[in-house]
This record gives C-alpha cells, structure tokens and sequence, in this order.
C-alpha cells in the first residue's frame, strides 16, 4: 500500500474514531453479515457486491438468472450512495475486510489501484473468456490497465455527445448538426441572433471535465510524461475558442434556467451531455419529438470525447475469489450486458452488444456507440479528481471572473505541477 494512500486511509481511521460515539452504529461490514464467510465444500456459498447508486439497486432484475446459472452462489448486493462510496472504500482497505466485487467509478480506479487492493485479472482471461480487453472499446480498456496489470473489467460506458434541436438548426442552415468548430460558432451565431434571452448553446462549467475534450481536439495531451500543458497552445487556444462563446454571448455564463425547459423552449437548442440525458428529455419534454437528436462533437483536428462509467473490479483480499470471478464474467457476457441496457440504459461495455437491435436501431443511443469510437479517457493518475477541480475553478475564473486567460493557465500549470510532484 502507497505511503499517500495509507495517510489518506489513517486520516479517515482517525476521523471515524472521534466521532463514533456520536451517531448511530455504522452498517455491518461484509463479516458482520456473514457474506465473507470462506464456504464450506458442497455449501453455498455468499457473494458480496457493492454496487453504486441507482445501478445497485437495479442488479436485484439480475439477480434470479445470475443465481439460477450459479445455484451454488448466494449474490448479495449492498446499495452504496457515490457520495459516501469513497470513504466506505477507504474503510474496506484498512481493514481488509471489504466486498468480494465492487463497482468502481472508471476515475478511482488509479487510486485504489496504486493501494493495491484491487486484483489482477489477467491470469484468469483464458478461463473467463468474456473478461478478454479485446471485447471491449480501446478507450475503455484504458481504464483498467494500471502499472502494467488489468484491474478490473469494463461493465458499462458513458461518453458525451451533442444533442441539438433539428427544427431550430435546419432554420440556420445545419438540419444534420454542426461537424466542425467553425459550424457550431456559425450555427451558434445565427441562433443568438434570434433576440435577447435566446442562445446558440449551453456548455456546463460545473462538469470539471467540459474542457478537456476541446484541448484534445485541438491538439493537446493535458498531461505528457508526467508534466502539465495547460499553458501550451493547443489547450490555451482551446479555451480561448470556448471563451468566446461567453464573451460574444452565445452562450450564458451562469444559467439558473433548467437545461430541459431550456432545450424544450429553444432558448438553448444545443448541449453537450451523457446518454442518461435521452430518457429524460422524452419524459420532460415529449412534446419536441421529432424535433431533437443526438450526434457526435464537433471536430477541430479530431472529435474526441471523455470516455465514463463504471468496471467491476475483485477486492484483493476477497475470500470468494471462484464466485466473484464467475459473476464479473456473467455481467460481462453479450446477452448480460443486452439485458442491462434493458434494465437501466446503461450503455454496454461491450462492443459485440452494440449489433443488437434495441442499440443499432435507437437512433440517439447508437450516436453515444458512434462517439464512443473517438472517445479517451482522462489522465489515469491518482491525482486527477484534484487537478480536475482546479481546472474547473481556473475555467471559471476566466469565464466568470474575467481573469486574463494566459495568465491564468500559467497560474494553472504551476498548481498541477507541485500536485504531480509530491
């Protein structure tokens, strides 16, 4: 275990020692509710998972086939809120006695990586075919490969694309959606021209990620050989490009509209976001259908997109290794991961689930298919969740406080810099 992690881990051992007294029991660990127990041969045996969110809840529509293929294994899910998963983790390590499979944020994988305290699975491919990185999008195979071992399997992928108003672009001359930079600052131009209140597109300051792909496509690795270039050109122009949305109006700076109410009345006839967002403009706003559809980002000098979701990793210390094994390579399999999309519209990991109808036919879910082919991840180092926030806080202090961008991004790669060297 890294020395940072275990500070980390010893920070938060002290933390919850202080204030036990104070609240109420926490919930049992996995030994507390038996679901670590060793098995005994003949016997059933229990498998701990830990999922996150609403996703943990839903494995319970997997769980009879799981277990009917599976008679001997006892599936077990513990419902963890993301906002409370980190700590939770963190506890599990220090005292070796977590889940037997956790479902990890594709972003924590370094961390809980470099504590190793995540197995590698690569010995097993050949007896648990479906785990082969080949079955899965290269960009999402890149989220689990740390310090030359393969944590954990790809379970399900997000990325982000543009969602557009196809009446409203039509009428500025883009019925398809714009496919490069200067399309979306033309389309964005002629749609704000429309009158006061009325936009080209809405970006999200608040997503700590919503630059990084614009310095991709115009050229940038963010972070090469360890070094940040944030103040390099490729990422200063970058964001230069996406100030002038702002300063020209064409975008608002700080929205307090709802993004659905917006998109429903035109006001912002352009976003870029996730596949969650699909099902919820057809709830919220059934009366544009037919006027509104999903493409992949503009290009500069390529389209790419952040690559999302969650894999499913084997704690190290898991005395159900057999059982955890079977049930990743179950989550994986072709028709699993069919079915998940069914159950929760999460997007598969897997690229041969994609040839299914209820994917290839779905014209805005096979757009997010089509994005994920130019899709990449994010730096895959420890530190970051924390660069990522002073990004973000940089990025609002040009867009919103109207700081001098150079100087900014200067100041930014300073930052990153001492955060690497520590």
């Amino acid at each position: 275990m890294s020395k940072k992690f275990l500070v980390g881990v010893l920070s938060l051992l002290l933390t919850v020692s202080l204030f036990s007294g104070c609240g109420k029991k926490d919930e049992k660990t996995p030994d507390e509710n038996g679901s670590n127990n060793e098995g005994v041969a003949g016997e059933k045996v229990t498998l701990n998972i830990w999922g996150m969110g609403e996703e943990a809840k839903l494995l319970s529509k997997i769980e009879p086939d799981f277990e009917k293929a599976n008679p001997d294994i006892d599936m077990v899910v513990q419902a963890i809120p993301w906002d409370q998963a980190h700590d939770k983790l963190l506890m599990a390590v220090a005292s070796q006695k977590g889940p037997d499979v956790i479902q990890l944020g594709t972003t924590w994988i370094p961390e809980f990586a470099e504590a190793e305290v995540l197995k590698d699975l690569t010995p097993y491919i050949d007896e648990y075919p479906n785990l082969d990185p080949k079955n899965y999008f290269e960009s999402s195979v890149g989220t689990t490969n740390f310090d030359g071992k393969y944590i954990g399997v790809p379970w399900y992928v997000d990325t982000r694309a543009l969602f557009y108003r196809t009446d409203l672009l039509e009428e500025v001359g883009y019925p398809e959606g714009p496919s490069t930079w200067d399309e979306l600052k033309d389309a964005s131009t002629k749609l704000a021209a429309r009158g006061d209140g009325q936009y080209g597109i809405s970006f999200d300051l608040k997503d700590q990620v919503f630059s990084i792909p614009y310095g991709w496509q115009n050229g940038s690795e963010i972070i090469k050989d360890g070094k940040p270039l944030f103040n390099e050109p490729e990422y200063v122009d970058a964001v230069k490009y996406l100030d002038s949305f702002f300063k020209e109006e064409l975008s608002p700076v700080q929205d307090d509209m709802d993004a659905i109410q917006a998109f429903k009345n035109g006001s912002r006839p352009m976003f870029v976001s996730g596949p969650w967002m699909i099902n919820i403009i057809k709830d919220q706003a059934a009366d544009i259908d037919g006027k509104w559809a999903v493409r992949t980002v503009p290009a500069k000098e390529n389209n790419l997109s952040s690559v999302g979701g969650s894999n499913l990793v084997v704690f190290e210390y898991t005395k159900q290794e057999e059982a955890a094994l079977k049930f990743i390579n179950y989550m994986t399999e072709v028709e699993t991961q069919v079915k998940w999309f069914d159950v929760a519209k999460c997007l598969p990991a897997r690229t041969e689930a994609w040839n299914d109808e209820a994917l290839s036919s779905d014209p805005f879910f096979s757009a997010f298919g089509e994005q994920m082919k130019n899709s990449k991840i994010a730096p895959f180092i420890p530190e970051w969740e924390a660069i990522a926030m002073e990004v973000r806080k940089s990025l609002e202090e040009i867009s919103i406080g109207g700081a001098d961008i150079q100087t900014e991004l200067d100041k930014l790669n300073k930052t990153v810099e001492k955060m690497l060297e520590k």
